[in-house]
């Protein structure tokens, strides 16, 4: 049986002059969790949210918050996320591993590695458990799926775009992962990046049964019925 649809809201397209605002608006609208992408301006190009913002959001919501580390050196952070009111923590695997010639440079990106230091990855999603928090890993669209991580996780998050910012294409090479995903994993299977009306039926066919929207949900006339079509979509 498939699992019902959970729509996070990732706040990177919220307005953060109204963010309790924001967040009001969307839990009114039915979203299960917020995600918030946490960039260092190295791992991508861009510099977004650290621990402050993540307290900030904290105060306004009982909801799950999942923080995306896309920063280099994640396990030097797990703990000032989940001190900061994080309740799932996704780290990538791109931190863990060798990178392809092409994105070895701070400066280079996406960043894409082929195979994943299993015993160091392993290492810090065993330390985002030791704070109670869920621990998700999240996988480019250039990197293949690392089926051996799978049992230390709580959830996978597929990135059908390259990370950095909001307002992508939704990347079809992510299909496949997510189908796999579905064969062989019990726990979330999450999507992000380009999702919308037309994306997100083929995300959810391929396996995913968590959404994770920013600009098709912050953008929408009512975001009630954003989240109320997509959760139809199970």
């Amino acid at each position: 049986m498939n699992k019902p649809i959970e729509v996070s809201a990732s706040i990177l397209a919220a307005d953060f002059g109204n963010l309790a605002r924001e967040i009001k608006r969307c839990e009114d609208a039915g979203v299960a969790r917020f995600h918030i992408d946490c960039m260092d301006g190295h791992f991508v190009p861009n510099l977004t949210i650290g621990p402050v913002i993540v307290e900030a959001v904290r105060r306004h919501t009982r909801l799950p918050l999942e923080t995306h580390l896309m920063i280099e050196h994640p396990g030097d952070y797990i703990e000032s996320y989940a001190k900061a009111g994080a309740d799932i923590i996704q780290i990538q695997v791109e931190c863990y591993g060798q990178r392809r010639p092409s994105c070895r440079q701070w400066n280079q990106w996406p960043k894409e590695i082929d195979q994943v230091d299993i015993p160091a990855l392993r290492a810090d999603l065993k330390k985002v458990r030791g704070f109670g928090k869920k621990a998700f890993v999240v996988i480019n669209p250039g990197t293949p799926l690392c089926e051996e991580i799978l049992k230390d996780c709580d959830g996978v998050l597929i990135m059908s775009v390259n990370p950095g910012f909001a307002g992508q294409k939704f990347m079809p090479e992510a299909l496949p992962k997510l189908k796999r995903l579905k064969e062989i994993f019990k726990g979330d299977i999450a999507i992000d990046g380009g999702i919308n009306a037309q994306t997100a039926p083929l995300a959810v066919k391929a396996g995913a049964h968590v959404l994770i929207t920013a600009s098709y949900l912050f953008g929408a006339d009512s975001p009630s019925e954003v989240t109320k079509g997509l959760k139809s979509l199970a």
